[in-house]
């Protein structure tokens, strides 16, 4: 039997688009060659690090699974009872974006007019009881199968506020998915958190500086790049959010190539300075499908759905790359950052100035 190869994972926060991410980490839980060492989590990437650490410390990889799926489940049926649904010409046609769904226009209104410590006094939050019944966190705390990273934003200082083991709670993770137009700040510690997406989407830095792993899989669910450009003032406010929740991990991915030039420039051969194998697990097709409103939309099959995109990617993802986990990175940052660092061409750059002097 092959040597297990062992990976950290890094999952976007992106409300019901994380179900994708649970079609993911399905796929890789059912793979035995694979461990999974740490987790970095943000929004609805921190609620799947927790449920599957709780699930894995309690009935190993099949519980882990089980315990995503019954999660998914539960907040689906919860949602049966919202009244934000899609409108009937949405569910006629197939379409799982809330855009013309009339309860979903009013709220989302009322969130950029009211403060939700107006609009939300008593601070009802039907998913933290969900998370609360679903999750176990002295099981999450006190498990060594698993590290868990769940990342928040400080609301005084804006920077990003790492949580980890054994401070992992219902109170964290929720701090972490707080988006400010729809819930007052979680207060912990006597500091105030919001969505971690506004800092570190998710934070990668708590994988890099671990030295029991090299090998970093990012599971992206936001899209990057659209090739429509926004026309209306609505898909212009959901490019802008797109871009404001990419910006953290775009930055941290900027370092990481910056750091890995410096090493192959330097010749550094310390451990603690090896680079990282980077890896890209991202249904890019799909999420640049989705509409930013279909965040909120859990609606079984919209669900499962995700799950079985999430997971068909996972699939093809190991199949095409599974031999170079430990040995290279399958993520080009190269590619990515091509237009950021591409060279000055030298039809375009400045001439040197006149001193009068002859040649």
């Amino acid at each position: 039997m092959s040597q297990t190869k062992l990976i950290d994972l890094a999952l976007q926060g992106g409300g019901s688009h994380g179900a994708l991410t649970w079609g993911v980490l399905d796929r890789i839980l059912e793979d035995e060659r694979i461990e999974i060492d740490g987790i970095s989590g943000t929004s609805a990437g921190a609620m799947n690090a927790v449920v599957l650490a709780d699930g894995l410390e309690h009935s190993g990889r099949e519980g882990a699974r089980a315990a995503l799926r019954q999660f998914w489940g539960s907040v689906s049926d919860a949602a049966r009872y919202s009244p934000i649904q899609r409108s009937p010409w949405d569910w006629i046609t197939g379409n799982y974006s809330l855009d013309y769904s009339p309860s979903y226009l009013l709220f989302q209104n009322l969130t950029q007019l009211i403060a939700p410590v107006q609009l939300n006094p008593l601070g009802i939050n039907p998913l933290r009881s969900l998370v609360e019944r679903s999750v176990d966190f002295e099981r999450v705390n006190r498990t060594r199968k698993v590290k868990i990273f769940v990342t928040a934003t400080n609301v005084r200082t804006g920077q990003s506020h790492i949580f980890r083991q054994p401070d992992v709670s219902i109170d964290t993770v929720m701090a972490s998915a707080c988006l400010p137009f729809m819930y007052d700040a979680v207060e912990i510690d006597g500091e105030a958190y919001w969505d971690g997406g506004y800092s570190g989407n998710p934070a990668l830095y708590p994988l890099v500086d671990d030295q029991g792993c090299r090998d970093l899989v990012v599971v992206q669910i936001n899209p990057v790049t659209r090739q429509q450009l926004p026309g209306t003032a609505r898909e212009i406010l959901n490019r802008l959010n797109e871009v404001t929740f990419n910006s953290s991990l775009i930055k941290e991915l900027r370092a990481i190539h910056l750091l890995e030039q410096l090493i192959k420039a330097e010749g550094m051969e310390l451990e603690r300075y090896r680079a990282m194998r980077l890896h890209l697990i991202h249904a890019e097709e799909e999420a640049e499908k989705l509409s930013a409103s279909s965040k909120i939309n859990a609606e079984w099959r919209f669900l499962k759905h995700l799950h079985d995109k999430g997971y068909a990617c996972a699939d093809q993802w190991l199949n095409t790359h599974f031999d170079a986990i430990g040995q290279r990175s399958t993520f080009d940052l190269n590619e990515l950052f091509q237009d950021a660092f591409r060279p000055l061409d030298e039809s375009h750059a400045p001439e040197a100035p006149d001193d009068g002097e002859p040649d």
